[in-house]
């Protein structure tokens, strides 16, 4: 019995590592350089990025499901280039010109509430990304900038991050890292994908570059 239920945990978990690189394997991320690494904390250098961005109030959970709501629409057509189809015999379906998914989900507190964001593909510059027709959706350029990250596993709950940006912010302490702003949370999965298998973040944006 035993041996019976490791090789269906075995099992799951080889289906869930499966589903997890699947899912990621098309889905482009933010481009950065490793400057150091001390176990699950990294301190990183991004490239410019262009975002787009949401102010959301209320609870976490509540902000993020909401911003991340008004952000897919964006991204899946709701924008100044989604194209009109007349009727026609036969009928005819054309796609909308639609804006690929990249990770992870950032999410950020601010005086205001919560700032919700997707980073845009690389392809696009500020002049050929397709503008948002919903006023509440924000397109900005960010510029190059250093971060101290930890990763870790599970779900996003309030506990979980807590508890690694504890771990974040004792990292930063003892190795007098100077940092600016408030924390920033990374989400990169599915809700499907199993929690092991996870990856989230916790980053601090660096005030003086780290060589």
């Amino acid at each position: 019995m035993i041996a019976k239920w490791t090789g269906s945990l075995i099992g799951l978990a080889f289906l869930g590592l499966t589903a997890a690189e699947s899912a990621m394997a098309d889905v482009e991320i933010p481009r950065y350089e490793v400057l150091s690494t001390a176990g699950n904390i990294e301190i990183r250098e991004y490239q410019p990025m262009i975002i787009a961005e949401v102010h959301m109030k209320g609870e976490r959970r509540d902000a993020m499901g909401d911003g991340f709501s008004l952000l897919a629409d964006y991204i899946f057509g709701n924008n100044t280039v989604q194209q009109e189809i007349a009727m026609t015999a036969p009928v005819q379906q054309k796609q909308s010109a639609e804006i690929a998914m990249t990770a992870p989900v950032q999410q950020q507190m601010d005086d205001e509430g919560w700032q919700v964001s997707f980073v845009m593909p690389s392809e696009y510059t500020m002049d050929t990304l397709p503008q948002p027709v919903n006023e509440r959706v924000e397109i900005r350029q960010v510029a190059a900038k250093q971060f101290v990250a930890i990763e870790f596993s599970g779900r996003n709950t309030s506990s979980n991050i807590r508890e690694h940006q504890a771990e974040l912010m004792a990292y930063i302490e003892a190795n007098e890292l100077v940092v600016v702003g408030s924390p920033v949370y990374a989400f990169y999965d599915a809700p499907w994908i199993l929690p092991f298998f996870r990856r989230n973040e916790v980053m601090m944006e660096l005030s003086t570059t780290v060589e």
